[in-house]
């Protein structure tokens, strides 16, 4: 008790430079490790949790102070961590069930080509709601409305935007989008609360889509049949599933629940069930193969009696994915996000360095534009859309609460900021991703993208105006579970 104490009165304050050390350090790592040797940021962000618990220690804090605060931090994520496992879960058992590949099927059948932009951005907005991740989503319904687009000769910067501002808007919006979850998460702000405030931003952002994508399908001519590639594609598919209505029924288990504001994970682990007994009865797989998708992911080598020969050579990557252990990166980002967060915390360098960037602001206008600046400068420098939810939402939110603004203003913007503007920075993993998938480079499909930037001119506009800030109330501060 004694020894505590002692420790207790040799903590000394830390000043600014020390207190931003760590920042220093993670961004520096990051840039030489990640832009020049090619390494993942994680590890880089493990680098500035070293620095910042050997700064805490050498002011006087004990490390079971540093590593009880990292602790506390982690427990918070436990809720996320569960959300993002059964969202792996989920889309194996939606991948063998055949629920996705009905959906991809029946779009490109039923596609009129001079709405294609306005379809595959839909197309893209429903299959990401649904299934909450855009990486899927552009590796699922991406992929076959590009190949469309090269079929009908349309210029692909213009579809890739289209496409990439689809699949990003259910990343935004859904109830079971890891990064939707996070952003609530480290604001401290009810789900439902959360996607129910992005509307203001997302909202306009998806009617000024639709206008645009629109309007730029006027001038396709229609004339001309379904290309080969994607007849040989849909007929692929065709022989691999038997399709049924009921296997629509995954999906809507998701969105009622999310309309219905039922708790998330029990919803996610339902729609699962019912996705595996729907594989079990209409398609050709047996328990063990369910099982191993469920787990690990689907492929094609699991349905019975299939010539691979005969398929289009691109349903393996349009159809092989899902499993829980794909999440295993998000698990990893989360766990590295918090310990970098948790060690900041514990010395209070995080509310330091906050103070100095809040210093002198005196409008909404200035906090939400600092947020966003802030966000978006962590999303460039780390190349990661989800470490601005993460470390702006812990770091920011009880100076929403101090200016008399509800924290949910500050999950809107991390999200406007970091997970939308993540696809559009070239060096970014969703960058280099979708460019990758789609065969389009990043600046080329940038200025069609706009559901990526809109969010961000929108709350700035909101912030500017008052309209669709909400006012801090004692009252909607519980703490956040996501369960709730």
């Amino acid at each position: 008790m004694n020894s505590d104490n002692c420790h207790a009165t040799e903590k000394r304050p830390l000043l600014f430079f020390w207190s931003l050390f760590p920042v220093i350090v993670m961004l520096g790592a990051i840039s030489v490790g990640y832009f020049v040797f090619n390494i993942r940021a994680e590890p880089m962000i493990l680098l500035g949790t070293a620095a910042a618990a050997f700064v805490g220690i050498a002011h006087g804090y004990t490390w079971d102070d540093i590593l009880t605060s990292i602790c506390s931090k982690i427990s918070e994520a436990l809720p996320v961590i569960l959300i993002v496992a059964s969202i792996g879960f989920l889309i194996g058992a939606w991948m063998i069930s055949g629920t996705i590949p009905m959906m991809i099927y029946y779009g490109l059948k039923i596609i009129n080509p001079q709405y294609f932009y306005i379809s595959a951005f839909l197309l893209g907005a429903l299959i990401s709601v649904c299934t909450g991740t855009s990486w899927g989503s552009i590796g699922t319904i991406g992929i076959a409305m590009i190949g469309v687009a090269i079929g009908l000769n349309m210029p692909l910067a213009i579809a890739a935007g289209a496409i990439v501002s689809g699949c990003w808007f259910g990343d935004k919006l859904s109830p079971v989008s890891d990064s939707t979850n996070m952003a609530a998460l480290a604001a401290g702000v009810n789900l439902y609360s959360h996607i129910g405030h992005l509307l203001w931003t997302t909202g306009p952002g998806f009617i000024l889509c639709c206008i645009v994508y629109g309007y730029l399908g006027l001038s396709i001519d229609t004339a001309g049949s379904t290309p080969d590639t994607i007849t040989t594609l849909m007929t692929s598919i065709g022989q691999v599933y038997h399709f049924n209505i009921l296997l629509l029924l995954p999906p809507v288990i998701v969105l009622y629940g999310s309309l219905a504001k039922k708790p998330p994970i029990p919803m996610l682990f339902l729609s699962t069930f019912v996705a595996v007994l729907l594989a079990l009865i209409f398609q050709r797989f047996s328990a063990s193969s369910v099982g191993e998708a469920v787990v690990s992911g689907f492929k094609l080598t699991m349905a019975d009696g299939l010539d691979a020969s005969t398929l289009s050579k691109d349903l393996p990557r349009l159809l092989e994915r899902g499993g829980a252990i794909s999440m295993f990166s998000s698990f990893v980002t989360v766990f590295s996000a918090f310990s970098f967060a948790g060690a900041m915390s514990a010395t209070g360098s995080l509310r330091n360095v906050i103070q100095a960037l809040t210093k002198g602001i005196k409008s909404t206008f200035r906090l939400v534009l600092t947020t966003i600046l802030t966000s978006m400068t962590i999303c460039a420098c780390t190349a990661n859309g989800t470490l601005p939810l993460l470390l702006c939402g812990d770091a920011f939110k009880e100076e929403y609460k101090r200016r008399g603004l509800a924290t949910k203003n500050l999950s809107r913007t991390t999200e406007d900021a970091g997970t939308v503007v993540e696809p559009i920075i070239p060096w970014s993993a969703s960058g280099v991703y979708c460019a990758t998938m789609l065969g389009v480079a990043t600046l080329d499909y940038l200025p069609w993208a706009i559901l990526c930037y809109s969010g961000v001119i929108f709350a700035l506009l909101w912030a500017a105006t008052g309209i669709g800030i909400a006012r801090y109330e004692p009252g909607d501060d519980p703490e956040y579970v996501a369960e709730r």
